[in-house]
């Protein structure tokens, strides 16, 4: 029997954005020391957003606030970059680090725009 409350589990984008977060978790603890309640804190609270706002989307009942909570997730995940960036600037995460996370970002946030597509197309 499937569960019915549970479904944004199934999503891709979901599972993804998970796995991201888990990778950005294991970077973060290669910071300093100085950074755990400032940089860190901020980038794993908008990581952690991500997801969240897929399945809190996910069991809300109408089409626009599903696509509100899409779009909140996407702008977890611009936010997520960003600080990364400035990661990078500040010598925190190499250039490496940084291009791989954008490829996995950048995968997200394809996903996350057709999602919304899909919502707002099908009115599901």
């Amino acid at each position: 029997m499937e569960d019915i409350f549970f479904t944004f589990e199934t999503l891709d984008v979901y599972q993804k954005a998970r796995k991201l977060v888990k990778d950005i978790y294991f970077l973060l603890e290669k910071f300093p020391s100085t950074e755990r309640y400032a940089l860190c804190d901020q980038i794993r609270r908008a990581a952690v957003s991500i997801p969240s706002n897929i399945a809190e989307g996910r069991g809300r009942f109408s089409v626009k606030e599903r696509v509100h909570f899409v779009e909140i997730a996407y702008g977890s995940l611009m936010e997520v970059y960003c600080q990364l960036s400035i990661a990078n600037d500040l010598g925190y995460i190499s250039n490496e680090n940084l291009e791989s996370l954008k490829i996995k970002i950048d995968e997200i946030a394809r996903m996350l725009y057709g999602f919304r597509s899909s919502l707002l197309k099908n009115n599901i």
